[in-house]
């Protein structure tokens, strides 16, 4: 809890810890060497030793680049301001968004829900993942987390907001009667969602609709 008249204390936002965040880092950049040593060493045999080291270098660098920034990625929420760091640092204030939009994503198996919020200036947009869910279990960002994000969103501009604000609630009610996966309303709402897209984003009116159904 905040002190009055001082700001509260910035909150994670990350689904994942930063130890376990680093360890894949590590994992995707020992596969990206072991892949681009492979693919190398197959055009090395056929068009010579430079372009064997191209080929691996082509390969290897964008793979090592993204792991290097998931492994420097940290999400937060401070005085109603989502801030994304990786390689800078994005700021959205949700209390001044211009949209709103719940995007479901789905690679390989894991579905993950996230608010796309977009703000001044110049319309950037965050995707932020307040949840993660697979065929063996799942993560959902905790309770204080939610409950910042809740309050910033219900005390927004955009009235849209207060839907999704409504939405979290409905997932701190869930968390704290101990329900099961299948009546979280995070988990409901990844499981309406079709199979087989990568990505689809259910506007306010939808998320409006499905609230409306929780008890």
């Amino acid at each position: 809890m905040s002190t009055p008249g001082r700001p509260a204390e910035p909150v994670s936002l990350d689904l994942m810890s930063a130890e376990l965040v680093r360890r894949r880092a590590l994992t995707v950049s020992a596969g990206a060497v072991v892949l681009a040593a492979a693919i190398g060493g197959v055009i090395g045999l056929v068009g010579g030793r430079l372009a064997g080291l191209l080929a691996a270098a082509i390969v290897a660098i964008p793979l090592l680049l993204l792991a290097f920034t998931e492994s420097r990625r940290r999400t937060w929420l401070a005085d109603g301001v989502v801030c994304v760091r990786a390689f800078g640092t994005r700021r959205v204030d949700l209390r001044t968004v211009t949209s709103i939009e719940l995007l479901i994503t789905e690679v390989r198996g894991n579905r993950v829900v996230g608010l796309l919020v977009t703000g001044p200036p110049k319309g950037k947009t965050i995707n932020l993942a307040v949840a993660s869910y697979t065929a063996t279990g799942g993560r959902e960002l905790g309770v204080l987390a939610l409950r910042r994000l809740a309050d910033a969103l219900a005390g927004g501009e955009d009235p849209g907001g207060l839907v999704f604000a409504e939405l979290l609630v409905a997932q701190l009610r869930a968390e704290a009667r101990e329900a099961g996966g299948a009546d979280r309303p995070l988990f409901r709402i990844a499981s309406l969602a079709p199979g087989g897209r990568l990505a689809q984003r259910l506007r306010p009116e939808a998320v409006t609709r499905f609230v409306a159904t929780l008890d």
